[in-house]
């Protein structure tokens, strides 16, 4: 297949963009592992500890909706990056907290930014992709795969150490806002292009609408947008249930040691890299729909399993099943979304991304109440669950015709 060239500019800013990316996943990853020594020295109980970490989640949701009037406004380029440098000042001064109260703001106003931030780089990386010809949005979302293992790893080391928490904070924040704010130079320049402008080809099945018997433009703005937040929906789910559940499930169910109940959260988010590795590649031959379906497919079985016959290692594996299958699932409900018609720039994107915020918020009670009420393998049954409504929605992606073009 012929591609066209992309100019030098166009390659300085996928470089550049995939370095935001990393500063992204890297930031946020930094705390999780100072968050036993922060709650400590707080004095939280686990119930008031649980409740300001979802600060997080609860600012983003707030602030979630003012993406697309700030990338209209100032681009999505200076939105990332300036997002960054705040998502940066609100954990470091969640660091810094001598309350609770303070921790769960600087941790709300921290979620705030990083949901700006979110809807901002990944709409940057789709108007790079429009030069590109191809599909690369799955390669930014490695990278930051890769800044979270990065961040985890660097705040683990820090706490090994024995560095004060805010120290170590401190410095990660200087780092990777220094890092972002020297990106901004070779991202692209110029005012968001309008979907039409742009040439965007579209990113929604348009049989679709006829499958469900409804007018193709009431589809179009408001069932295909309800069917991309809930693939969104389901990644984000599964993510959160490895994030949140894998080692308690491990050491609660076999009796795992640690370092082996640590081994799912590893294997959920390292096969989900190598996914999103190859996400770019498999999209583009075989098109959206058909990896997603695909990918929900392989949550489906590769979690059932674990849960019907459970084992260390299957259930080690099943985790490993779900983060491959989920890979691409978020960059392709949001590819859709950008480019759904009747929309202004940025709206379709703002919102996918906010709803999908939603389901980590509210899946952890979820989970942790059906598991109270009958068992934590009861409860991971959201799992399979969500790739089976992966199966269900992703009808509305696009075919493998329907590629970015510039």
């Amino acid at each position: 297949m012929n591609r066209p060239a992309v100019a030098r500019p166009v390659k300085n800013a996928r470089a550049a963009l995939a370095a935001l990316f990393l500063t992204n996943g890297a930031l946020f990853a930094n705390i999780l592992p100072r968050f036993p020594a922060i709650k400590d020295s707080l004095g939280l109980t686990n119930a008031q500890f649980g409740v300001a970490v979802a600060a997080f989640p609860l600012g983003a949701l707030l602030a979630g909706l003012a993406a697309a009037a700030l990338i209209r406004r100032f681009g999505s380029a200076k939105v990332a990056v300036a997002g960054t440098v705040l998502t940066a000042l609100g954990l470091v001064s969640a660091s810094f907290a001598l309350s609770g109260l303070l921790f769960a703001a600087g941790l709300c106003a921290a979620g705030a930014m990083d949901a700006i931030t979110d809807v901002a780089q990944n709409s940057h990386g789709l108007r790079v992709q429009k030069f590109y010809g191809r599909f690369i949005l799955n390669s930014f979302h490695a990278v930051w795969s890769l800044g979270a293992v990065t961040g985890g790893l660097m705040g683990a080391a820090a706490a090994g150490l024995g560095i004060p928490v805010q120290l170590h904070l401190a410095v990660s924040g200087i780092l990777f806002a220094t890092v972002s704010l020297c990106c901004l130079r070779f991202l692209l320049s110029g005012p968001e292009p309008r979907n039409e402008e742009a040439g965007a080809p579209s990113l929604v099945a348009p049989e679709a609408a006829h499958d469900a018997g409804l007018p193709p433009r009431v589809l179009g703005k408001y069932a295909v947008l309800l069917a991309l937040v809930l693939i969104a929906a389901s990644g984000s789910l599964v993510e959160d249930a490895g994030n949140t559940w894998a080692a308690v499930y491990l050491s609660g169910q076999f009796g795992a040691a640690a370092s082996v109940a640590g081994l799912g959260f590893v294997a959920l988010v390292g096969a989900q890299f190598i996914g999103r590795l190859v996400g770019d590649s498999l999209v583009d031959r075989f098109g959206q729909r058909r990896v997603a379906q695909a990918g929900g497919l392989v949550v489906a079985l590769g979690m059932g399993q674990a849960l019907m016959f459970p084992t260390v290692a299957g259930t080690i594996a099943g985790f490993a099943a779900a983060g491959f299958g989920i890979a691409t699932l978020v960059p392709a409900a949001m590819h859709a979304a950008d480019n759904l018609p009747g929309l202004r720039a940025g709206t379709g994107l703002t919102l996918v991304g906010w709803l999908m915020r939603v389901s980590f918020l509210v899946s952890p009670p979820i989970v942790g109440a059906v598991a109270d009420a009958s068992s934590l393998r009861t409860g991971l049954l959201v799992v399979p669950l969500a790739g089976v409504l992966v199966l269900v929605f992703a009808r509305v992606l696009a075919t493998r015709a329907d590629t970015p073009q510039n």
